[in-house]
């Protein structure tokens, strides 16, 4: 596959991803570019002049700095004059350099050296022809044109649409994709109680409230090939014969990244799914907070195996995927606190009174307080839901977050409870 969408969005603080006024979303489509014999050192040469320009503004221009208006009163006529680089693609270097700063000060980290592998364009300096699917971008002396080779998902994204930003880029391939953003307008979800309630897992990839599961027994077989098969690639390719060294170093490139690919098509296609079953059901979403969960089991002795498979799925992407396309599609998406979710009995709200004790075994869930004996995803998607539902309810969001508070400090509390 050539490319995917993927999104720019605002994250609301309360834990509520919901959108209380038209606002744009950015979708970027991946495209790759078809860039002739002709065209390849005139492009070549754009990236690195665009790198060194770059490297050029870190170096001259104050460390602390990061007010993008007075670094280009300080560099700009001399980036012209060094690099060749047009006007606008003067600025972008100069804002590239501005915008990352910004972001290293925030992560506590120096801006490292600028590589040459993309270049960022504007209104001015890209435009895109449906007519005959070709992207006219300006290089250094000339602008010129080239044909996007795409398939029919992205031909979709773009039928109609007046692209004004993108990123030409190189991958360690050598291959050039345009990267293209596109702004839409979001409207406002409408207000509703229905709470859809999903717990993600591992054993089985997500299960929502309403009883829908995504089994991850197939996910995990072809997660185990992927890691066996380089190991045993990498033993042939340093013991056998020249000939099957060369065939296996091959095989270990063309493998190189599949993993990666599978695991972000599975949860496409999985957040898809969710969102497209809320949408239809008018429905707001309700995830559990798993931020830092990695962090927090990596503590818990574990085989190597255990470890691996909890680590290498990406939960926050899937998480990610959710979010935008629920923003897309105009559903709300709630946050809520994990604890306990999987340990209560969602009809009667009892824990196990024993610290250290859980009705949860394994895929199994039984109350010893109320008798209910089923699935334990399933128990936990529809605590996910309650607590969602209290977050949710319309008309006052401070009774809910106070709600949502008290129910997850009883949560916490190892003893039996109920809610009036």
């Amino acid at each position: 596959m050539v490319g995917r969408d993927s999104a720019d969005f605002s994250i609301v603080t309360n834990k509520l991803f919901s959108i209380p006024e038209p606002v744009k979303q950015v979708l970027t489509v991946v495209c790759k570019l078809e860039v002739t014999p002709e065209q390849v050192p005139n492009v070549q040469a754009l990236f690195h002049a665009f790198a060194s320009a770059c490297n050029y503004v870190q170096k001259e221009v104050p460390e602390q700095m990061t007010n993008e208006v007075r670094m280009q009163s300080l560099v700009y006529r001399s980036v012209r004059a060094l690099f060749g680089l047009s006007s606008q693609l003067a600025i972008h270097a100069i804002h590239r350099v501005a915008s990352n700063r910004k972001t290293a000060k925030q992560k506590g980290k120096p801006v490292k050296q600028f590589r040459p592998t993309s270049v960022t364009y504007d209104v001015r300096t890209f435009s895109f022809r449906e007519s005959d699917w070709t992207g006219s971008l300006t290089t250094l002396g000339k602008r010129q044109r080239f044909r996007l080779h795409i398939g029919k998902y992205q031909r979709k994204l773009l039928l109609g649409q007046k692209p004004k930003t993108a990123t030409l880029v190189v991958n360690v391939k050598g291959e050039y994709h345009l990267h293209i953003q596109l702004e839409s307008q979001i409207v406002a979800p409408s207000e509703t109680e229905n709470v859809l309630g999903v717990d993600l897992g591992r054993t089985d990839i997500a299960v929502t409230s309403d009883g829908d599961s995504f089994s991850g027994e197939g996910i995990t077989k072809v997660r185990n090939h992927y890691a066996r098969l380089p190991a045993s690639l990498q033993k042939k390719a340093t013991r056998g014969t020249r000939s099957s060294r060369r065939r296996c170093r091959r095989l270990l490139q063309r493998l190189s990244g599949r993993e990666r690919r599978f695991q972000q098509h599975t949860n496409h296609v999985v957040s898809k799914c969710i969102v497209q079953h809320a949408k239809t059901n008018n429905q707001v979403i309700a995830l559990e907070d798993l931020t830092g969960i990695r962090e927090r089991t990596n503590q818990q002795p574990r085989s190597q195996q255990e470890r691996r498979l909890s680590n290498s799925w990406a939960f926050y992407q899937l998480r990610q995927f959710l979010t935008y396309k629920a923003i897309k599609h105009g559903v709300k998406l709630i946050l809520v606190n994990p604890a306990y979710t999987s340990q209560t009995c969602h009809r009667c709200l009892h824990i196990h009174p024993e610290a250290g004790k859980s009705y949860r075994q394994g895929k199994q869930f039984c109350c010893g307080h109320c008798g209910l004996v089923g699935d334990a995803d399933l128990n936990g998607a529809r605590n996910i839901a309650i607590l969602g539902r209290s977050i949710n309810t319309p008309g006052g969001s401070g009774l809910a977050c106070c709600l949502s508070e008290q129910v997850s400090g009883l949560l916490k509390t190892p003893s039996a409870y109920a809610v009036g």
